[in-house]
């Protein structure tokens, strides 16, 4: 169906983009439409912000976005200073004025610091938005790009320090060094000056798997360590499936190893210890997290040392967890609500001690203050947010013994919109199996009951957790008397990986029924109607509103469907999509195939005489390489074939994530929230 779509360049294709691009604009640049763009506009770009910073050397570092400055500048400012707004913070790099010498559009994707040099980095940057990545060797201290430095070709790539003078380097440069999915297999160590091709190769996965990369610790450097223990750590790893990987540990004599775990299992380590979540029940429960020796002797087993640190009851999960130098931290979210736990590595008898948080925090993430674990000490950056609280960051000073276990408070972000009298709370519907779930609705300060307009977001799919945040959009859209809806659907990994693999391959129709079902709780609690709802999803969760579209319009006003996936008998023909063949099954293979064409959107399609589908907004960009924009466009033209009335906008750069200077990024929004408004906030069938 519309096959021509998939050809970016076909004069078809730039005529079919054209025409939907100028109707959605026809209907929805409207006054208001203007309103909410400036106003997102001036959000991105305000300088009374949270600043979260990152230490390299005696410097903290912050990028930002400015009215004189769209695409943005990074900054530095003394790290025995308050990282505030009002403080002395000296630009460095000037990404807009970088662009406008080469002529070229590159996004910010943070830096890679070289812990021998703490100030040399790798500045990483997008093109356009897209996934593939240059890397530039940058000087902080002289505030200038390293002259004859590494300078990477954009494409997938990524890279780690080896030393002073070479990287390990991860980049699809050619076929030979990609996976089927087109992202990096081959490591290569790359001295400063040499091309990626004529590097040695270090490390190669396999063609079948999805991705390939190193992780380096020194603890002579970081000084934990001197003697045989301060040999440098090695590990390479090949990722099999989105979340399925085997790691390989270096031995003196330059051999791999394979540390035995399951290879269904999220992983980290430190110099002495490595830490992993459980994702089936292959050696402990799924959902469990466990610490252990770091497996540096071959012919040594430290699982008789295994520690479990957490098992999850019901509706309990380990949002996060990392390994500092001395410090394991972890998060565990107990119905949605979040707790802090901490262990001292360096006491064989220490007790995991829980940090008391805010009492109004909903959502909950740490970093460390530190860029690389070689540097400084264990200080952690604490930041707890809700969806009316706005975010707030905090230390909690792990790396000096002598002061209390206590959160430090630092900053707070100023508020974004007026929420008082404001809520938010969690509920939870039944799916047409019997199973609760839970989701979140934020209310305004008034609304008329069984009318109120509900903008209701899922994503299902690739263990993603979903959880509360903080939005001045958002609040925008609660300002003006609407409603907001997060839906904890199966696929997501908010309740551990049993969550996720509920809706895994065969099990993908459970993720559907559960957002239909949030749809319709709402309903039944009298706070809305169907045509006051807009399901809300991007990627997956344009699969996710996709499917809504086609297999429960009766229960939507409105579908906001963003860089979706919608043909599931071609999504595997792009590279990326190879990737994801394990999370939705195999269309080669017919009884996937006969499976995924059930459910699949673009063939779904009934005319409009059969069936009347709700109001529908279709979002894609021209250079998203992650799920190729065809498959809006495919859709859209299906639809209208059959007689429908489809809004559809290709943006012309942005990526899958919709990046892009800050005009770009608050058009490409208020043109969401623009459509939102004429259908279920004013009635209006587009």
């Amino acid at each position: 169906m519309h096959l021509h779509l998939e050809r970016d360049d076909d004069p078809q294709t730039l005529q079919f983009v054209a025409k939907m691009d100028a109707d959605s604009e026809r209907l929805l640049k409207t006054p208001e439409f203007e309103a909410d763009r400036d106003a997102i506009k001036e959000m991105i770009e305000r300088e009374d912000r949270l600043i979260t910073t990152t230490r390299r050397g005696n410097w903290l570092f912050d990028f930002h976005r400015s009215a004189d400055h769209p695409l943005g500048r990074w900054y530095r400012l003394s790290a025995d200073l308050a990282p505030l707004p009002d403080a002395p913070w000296e630009p460095i790099f000037n990404l807009d004025a970088f662009c406008a010498k080469e002529g070229r559009k590159w996004l910010w994707r943070g830096a890679i610091t070289c812990p021998w040099e703490p100030t040399r980095v790798l500045l990483c940057l997008s093109d356009g938005g897209s996934d593939p990545i240059r890397m530039l060797e940058f000087d902080c201290e002289t505030k200038s790009i390293v002259e004859g430095g590494f300078d990477t070709p954009a494409v997938r790539s990524h890279a780690t320090w080896l030393g002073r003078d070479e990287i390990a380097y991860f980049g699809s440069i050619d076929r030979e060094s990609s996976t089927r999915s087109g992202w990096p297999r081959v490591g290569r160590r790359l001295k400063r000056g040499q091309s990626p091709a004529d590097a040695p190769v270090l490390y190669a996965a396999d063609d079948s798997d999805i991705y390939g990369s190193c992780s380096i610790f020194d603890p002579q450097l970081a000084g934990l360590a001197t003697g045989d223990a301060a040999k440098p750590i090695r590990i390479f790893s090949a990722g099999h499936e989105i979340g399925s990987a085997s790691h390989f540990i270096e031995d003196r004599d330059g051999s791999l190893r394979r540390i035995d775990l399951p290879k269904d299992a999220e992983f980290g380590f430190n110099h002495s210890h490595l830490i992993w979540l459980a994702k089936t029940d292959e050696r402990i429960p799924a959902g469990s997290l466990a610490l252990q020796p770091l497996p540096r002797e071959a012919g040594k087993s430290d699982a008789d040392e295994r520690r479990i640190l957490f098992s999850p009851n019901e509706r309990q999960s380990v949002s996060q967890f990392l390994l500092l130098r001395e410090w394991c931290v972890f998060i565990v979210s107990d119905n949605m609500q979040p707790h802090l736990f901490v262990l001292d590595l360096t006491r064989t008898d220490a007790e995991i001690r829980e940090i008391a948080l805010p009492a109004d925090v909903q959502t909950v993430s740490v970093a460390p203050l530190y860029s690389d674990l070689h540097l400084g000490d264990d200080t952690l950056q604490v930041y707890g947010a809700g969806f009316l609280q706005p975010p707030t960051s905090y230390r909690l000073d792990l790396g000096d013994r002598q002061t209390p276990l206590e959160l430090r408070h630092i900053a707070s972000s100023p508020t974004y919109f007026d929420s008082e009298g404001m809520s938010s709370v969690l509920l939870e519907a039944t799916s047409e199996d019997g199973t609760k779930i839970p989701y979140h609705i934020v209310l305004p300060r008034s609304w008329t009951k069984g009318e109120l307009p509900v903008l209701m977001y899922g994503y299902g799919g690739f263990d993603v957790s979903l959880g509360p945040y903080y939005s001045g959009v958002i609040g925008r859209w609660l300002e003006q008397g609407n409603a907001y809806v997060m839906a904890y659907i199966r696929g997501g990994s908010e309740f551990g990986p049993n969550w996720h693999r509920a809706a895994k391959g065969h099990g993908r129709h459970k993720a559907f029924a559960d957002f239909a079902a949030v749809a319709r709780d709402l309903v039944a609690r009298g706070y809305t109607k169907p045509s006051r709802i807009a399901g809300n999803g991007g990627s997956n969760g344009g699969l996710l509103t996709g499917v809504m579209t086609t297999r429960y319009p009766k229960d939507f006003g409105a579908i906001w469907c963003q860089v979706p996936v919608l043909d599931m008998t071609r999504f595997h023909v792009f590279p990326a999509g190879k990737a994801w063949i394990d999370e939705y099954g195999d269309p080669d293979n017919p009884a996937d195939r006969d499976y995924l064409v059930t459910y699949s959107p673009l063939h779904n399609v009934k005319a409009i005489s059969e069936i009347t589908y709700p109001s529908i907004y279709i979002e894609s960009s021209s250079n998203d390489d992650r799920v190729h924009p065809s498959h809006a466009r495919r859709f859209a033209a299906q639809l209208e074939a059959l007689g429908h009335h489809p809004l559809f906008h290709e943006f012309g750069s942005g990526g899958h994530g919709g990046d892009g200077a800050s005009t770009e990024r608050a058009t490409r929004t208020a043109l969401g929230y623009s459509f939102l408004r004429e259908t279920i906030v004013k009635g209006k069938n587009l």
